[in-house]
């Protein structure tokens, strides 16, 4: 397993959510494989750690269904399947539908501005053949309607659904 990702250290966070971010960027970005081990040791030593932050932040990924814990062989990334992808989008709907019918009730003034400007943008992209933009100009939107909500956790679960499609579109 080659490992070309490395740890960034935040002064504010605990080392076990450092560590978890780290390998969750790692996975999302295609760095860690589907189907990859996910060996304690290797990454204990590639980040400087112990193995205790490795084992936390991999029972945390498992429950993200990042990572898959296969009796008596260990841990390693999730395959990406077609079932999965279908059960994020779920989850990512009524999330969604959740999250407009929040910032409807609670937008104010300045939010209907932003949320007018960037579907303007939005629109404009459709328009273009860089697909980059027209990404970009879409979340930039939603983000407009997540940030309405005022539901932080709301806001933090789309964002975690969100990067999991990105791992799906990379793949």
């Amino acid at each position: 397993m080659p490992i070309d990702f490395e740890v960034t250290m935040n002064e504010y966070l605990p080392l076990r959510d450092v560590v978890f971010n780290t390998l969750r960027r790692a996975i999302l970005r295609g760095e860690l494989k589907p189907g990859e081990r996910l060996m304690e040791i290797q990454l204990a030593n590639k980040l400087g750690v112990s193995r205790t932050p490795i084992r936390e932040a991999i029972r945390k990924l498992e429950l993200e269904g990042l990572v898959l814990m296969i009796p008596r062989k260990g841990a390693e990334v999730a395959e990406i399947t077609e079932k999965n992808l279908r059960d994020v989008l779920e989850v990512r709907c009524a999330l969604e539908e959740l999250a407009v019918q929040l910032a409807c009730d609670r937008i104010d003034k300045n939010g209907v501005r932003e949320l007018r400007a960037a579907a303007g943008r939005f629109r404009d992209m459709l328009g273009s053949d860089d697909i980059t933009q027209i990404a970009e100009a879409d979340e930039a939107f939603h983000d407009v309607i997540f940030k309405a909500t005022d539901n932080g956790r709301l806001i933090q679960l789309l964002n975690n659904l969100r990067e999991q499609m990105y791992l799906y579109r990379i793949e």
